[in-house]
């Protein structure tokens, strides 16, 4: 079976790795053009463009999916099916209806629920205590795919989204290799999926990091969860602006207004939360600083109201 497969971040390396691993035909590999990082705009290769690099692998990073040399491109490599995991971008018509065997996805929740680009932080953020990852026939409108199989998991209580994109990434590399497989051996058959189901899960902006001291501790604390490490969850005092990395509710109440510093000690910054509750910020980051406990930071800075 000749594989194209179409990723870029983290989390498709797991799923290229296994098929190249697994012995599949790789024919090539897509991946989102180089970018600059940095202070220096330095040009970044995306994580997956690295590793079919140290491989050997083809890599090819189109601006356009749409274009007529894109297109032919794809029609030369001849590809059984079209693999895709984290790619970025919304592939047309034109391309899923080339390969055989169609084109997969590998999505990183339990559609129908949170499709889109941040299923992972979104799930976190509202609360869910279960989830899991899919793979699906591909269709034109995002994420809208017949679903061919899935796997689920228990959300921990205080797991991160980064300790939550570890687990799935794997997760959706052996879900990914057993759909291959079913689909190899004509046993793979698409569900499709309950439209009136549906939620979506847009990409992280940087408004919806900023905290609401005005939400219950749960609320939050599932915000900063969902927000750990990256882009993290932020919050003024004073003015300045801190990254909060982690958090817990207290069981002490109080009367001040949402978003007061209610005391600061050896366990961390204690903050006003809606309905009289507070939490305890236990880690964060000032403006041009490391990560630290606040303990820490609170030994040697004053922040205040």
């Amino acid at each position: 079976m000749r594989v194209l497969f179409m990723g870029t971040p983290e989390f498709a390396v797991a799923s290229l790795c296994t098929l190249y691993e697994a012995g599949y035909d790789i024919c090539g590999v897509y991946t989102q053009p180089d970018k600059p990082k940095n202070r220096r705009m330095k040009l970044t290769f995306s994580p997956v463009k690295t590793y079919a690099l140290s491989k050997g692998l083809k890599v090819y990073q189109p601006k356009n999916l749409k274009s007529g040399d894109t297109i032919e491109e794809i029609k030369s490599l001849k590809p059984d099916i079209i693999v895709v995991v984290a790619y970025g971008k919304l592939l047309p018509e034109t391309i899923l209806g080339l390969p055989p065997l169609g084109a997969i996805n590998v999505h990183g929740s339990l559609l129908p629920k949170y499709r889109g680009a941040a299923p992972i932080q979104r799930a976190i953020i509202n609360g869910e205590r279960v989830t899991g990852v899919v793979t699906m026939f591909m269709a034109p409108e995002m994420d809208a795919g017949d679903v061919i199989d899935r796997a689920e998991t228990d959300i921990g209580e205080n797991e991160t989204y980064g300790e939550l994109y570890l687990r799935l990434k794997d997760m959706g590399a052996k879900l990914l290799l057993k759909t291959l497989r079913a689909i190899g051996n004509g046993e793979a058959a698409g569900i499709a999926q309950d439209e009136s189901l549906a939620t979506f899960a847009p990409p992280i902006k940087k408004e919806d990091a900023i905290i609401n001291w005005e939400k219950p501790a749960d609320e939050i604390i599932n915000l900063i969860r969902g927000l750990q490490p990256k882009p993290g969850a932020v919050t003024q005092f004073a003015g300045t602006g801190y990254k909060i990395h982690r958090g817990e509710k207290t069981k002490n109440r109080t009367s001040l207004i949402p978003g007061t510093i209610v005391s600061s000690g050896n366990s961390g910054l204690e903050v006003a939360c809606a309905g009289g509750e507070t939490l305890l910020i236990t880690e964060l980051q000032a403006p041009g600083g490391k990560r630290m406990s606040a303990a820490d930071y609170l030994r040697g800075h004053r922040i205040e109201n």
